[in-house]
């Protein structure tokens, strides 16, 4: 029910039984509610319905399309079609419940619950399998912790490859040219496209940035390549990580193929990495 309608409706039926004519009944509301009182036809209807014995305080059924009720069934049918296409618009859905589009939403928002949102990007799927082996991976690394959490971070050492993207901006006085007094002056564009991107491998430890190679152009990250990679790392931590190579290094990168092959395991080796 609308409330302020209840309200003029119960003071309007309180004065009729007072024995209160409809004129002095409005002119009393208008003294209290002054722009807000309802007109003086409205008034002299309702007091003439209390008189003949009225008692309900709310409108009578129209004629016409009923106001859509939402009820316990629609909210089932409603979850029903959601639960068979998530992707379903809302219209859709009232036109095959029958029922208007702020019904549905309410029913969405306030009775299930849920809310559209767009799906999220990922870099890549994982099955099963592939999420029960980081789950073992992350307990093995735990492990290894745990086994001496003092010195787990300063032998923790790790790496990956990112792409540069580079363009070479010109100087001022790269751009100087000869010219004709006469001729317009030559013009420089601040924004230029990008003239290439390059592969960089980085490897840093907790202090800080171990060594970043980058990756010659038209040169694919093999095997041989990332076993090379091992070597320079070893020296690069030789050269600025005192005593890292006694403690022992753990090196932490994913399971590319190219960290996964036997020549780059085997130099991993070689290096008396863990």
């Amino acid at each position: 029910m609308d409330s302020p309608k209840t309200e003029y409706r119960a003071v309007i039926k309180f004065l009729t039984k007072e024995g209160v004519n409809a004129r002095t009944i409005h002119e009393r509301m208008v003294n209290v509610y002054s722009e807000d009182a309802p007109q003086y036809s409205t008034v002299a209807k309702w007091a003439a319905e209390f008189k003949r014995g009225r008692t309900s305080l709310e409108d009578d059924p129209r004629s016409g399309r009923p106001a859509d009720v939402i009820t316990d069934e629609i909210v089932a049918k409603v979850q029903n079609i959601i639960m068979t296409d998530r992707r379903i618009k809302v219209d859709e859905i009232a036109s095959e419940c029958g029922i208007s589009h702020a019904s549905v939403c309410n029913i969405i928002h306030e009775r299930l619950h849920r809310s559209k949102v767009s799906a999220r990007w990922v870099p890549r799927y994982l099955n099963t399998q592939d999420r029960h082996q980081r789950v073992e991976s992350s307990r093995e690394l735990l492990d290894i912790y745990r086994a001496d959490p003092e010195n787990f971070h300063a032998r923790l050492v790790t790496g990956d490859e990112t792409w540069i993207h580079h363009w070479d901006t010109e100087t001022k006085k790269d751009s100087k040219q000869l010219k004709h007094k006469t001729s317009p002056l030559p013009k420089k564009f601040k924004t230029q496209p990008s003239a290439g991107k390059i592969m960089a491998t980085v490897f840093w430890d907790s202090k800080g940035v171990l060594m970043i190679d980058y990756k010659p152009p038209k040169k694919t990250i093999t095997g041989a390549y990332y076993a090379a990679l091992m070597k320079k790392l070893r020296n690069a931590i030789k050269d600025k990580r005192r005593g890292m190579l006694t403690a022992g290094v753990l090196l932490l990168h994913d399971n590319a193929p190219v960290h996964k092959s036997r020549v780059a395991q085997a130099a991993i080796r070689e290096c008396k990495f863990e």
